[in-house]
């Protein structure tokens, strides 16, 4: 991309309060219906998770900005947000422990002491949003992959929650909402971070309504001008493909992805993140 998309700071912490507030709801439904103990012992779609460590891990994501925000910040180039989608992969095992260590702790217990944890990291996260340091533009944040803008960090929290309120979702069978804005946000970033990752103008990723983007090089003897092909989808697939959560092959076989053209195949290049 010639230049990266610009997040408006307000909106993006609207959002993510927002997307806060629907995964409380999730979990406070989840740990009051009938067989809450069974069901947060239930494994997930991410390897040995189950729903509690899930649960868990979701409460970590919101609680670094809490716990980090006034942290000095490192010196260094600033890691930009679609380079952020790439380094996840580096940190699988680091996010792993720590998930198992907070279901043996804050999260251990019977489902209303799950409820009341979340809740905890939950308000946290939603004063520090209020914070009016939250809201200063150059205000940097020391992260796990080295510094970057807090404003930036926070969409980074967004594509957390709405991933992970999905992997919820799944692994209890429940329809639970995301913030229509955050899913937003979040099909955006995803779709550049191909553009970025895979750069080229042969290929036209179409996630409706959220973004259009371009990518894939063109091959040898391609006349200029040629129109690209063409791949549709919605924001929910979009995002399960480039979280690995879906498979390219399913996508398309269940008519979660519709192609044009015989450079359409983006399988090779996804997933984005783990």
């Amino acid at each position: 991309m010639a230049e990266p998309r610009v997040y408006d700071p307000a909106d993006v912490r609207a959002a993510l309060g927002a997307q806060a507030e629907a995964l409380r709801g999730s979990v406070r439904t989840l740990c009051a219906g009938p067989g809450a103990e069974r069901l947060l012992e239930r494994g997930t779609r991410l390897g040995k998770w189950n729903v509690r460590e899930l649960v868990a891990h979701i409460g970590i994501v919101m609680d670094w900005v809490t716990q980090r925000v006034d942290n000095p910040v490192p010196k260094g180039a600033l890691v930009p947000l679609v380079a952020w989608v790439g380094l996840t992969r580096t940190a699988a095992p680091v996010v792993e422990a720590d998930a198992h260590e907070h279901a043996a702790g804050a999260f251990a217990g019977k489902p209303a002491a799950v409820a009341h944890a979340f809740d905890v990291a939950v308000d946290g996260l939603l004063r520090t949003l209020e914070r009016p340091e939250a809201a200063e533009p150059e205000r940097l944040f020391a992260m796990r992959f080295g510094p970057m803008r807090l404003s930036d960090f926070l969409v980074t929290r967004l594509v957390e929650t709405v991933v992970h309120a999905d992997d919820l979702a799944d692994a209890v069978g429940a329809d639970f909402p995301h913030d229509r804005v955050a899913l937003g946000f979040v099909t955006r970033l995803l779709a550049d971070a191909f553009a970025d990752r895979v750069p080229g103008d042969s290929v036209e990723l179409r996630v409706s309504p959220d973004v259009v983007v371009r990518g894939v090089p063109s091959p040898p003897g391609h006349a200029p001008g040629t129109p690209p092909d063409v791949v549709e989808t919605d924001p929910l697939t979009w995002v399960r493909l480039a979280t690995g959560r879906v498979g390219w092959s399913s996508a398309v076989g269940s008519g979660g992805v519709s192609v044009s053209g015989e450079r359409g195949e983006l399988g090779g290049w996804l997933p984005l993140m783990g």
